[in-house]
């Protein structure tokens, strides 16, 4: 690139080598090439049905040690498989395998995994259409299906 234009016509390649530079930033590229959305087995939806396929445990990362209660689903929009993690205590006892879960991004930065978890992205909010959170504190009895 050299050194800056500074004359009456260097308007043009200062824009030029601007839009050049801007390909180098990571955010840049990968919003305009739209990478998020398309690596994501989502897509652009912030929440997607699934099917339980298994319940899993996945170990924590140091320093902590302990068993994260997930479960392998698959999505019904697109088929893929994904694992998502079942938040609250004795949670993971209100999910059997072939319910029908609403998961949704875990909120990690940059759309990774969170916390403790080693590469797992996506987490339970519903299951057969009733808050897995109101169903933890109580609130509603879990559905006959």
């Amino acid at each position: 690139m050299g050194r800056k234009g500074r004359g009456l016509g260097s308007g043009k390649k200062l824009r030029l080598d601007r839009k050049k530079a801007r390909w180098k930033n990571k955010k840049f590229k990968n919003r305009l090439l739209k990478l998020r959305i398309k690596s994501s087995p989502l897509g652009a939806s912030p929440q997607a049905k699934a099917i339980v396929l298994e319940k899993v445990q996945r170990e924590a990362k140091q320093p902590n040690s302990a068993m994260r209660k997930c479960v392998k689903a698959q999505l019904i929009k697109n088929g893929k498989h994904i694992t998502a993690f079942v938040p609250g205590y004795n949670a993971i006892k209100l999910i059997n395998e072939h319910d029908e879960v609403v998961v949704e991004a875990i909120g990690g930065k940059m759309g990774r995994a969170k916390g403790d978890i080693p590469g797992i992205r996506w987490q339970v909010i519903k299951v057969n259409d009733q808050s897995l959170d109101a169903l933890l504190k109580g609130k509603i009895e879990r559905g006959r299906r």
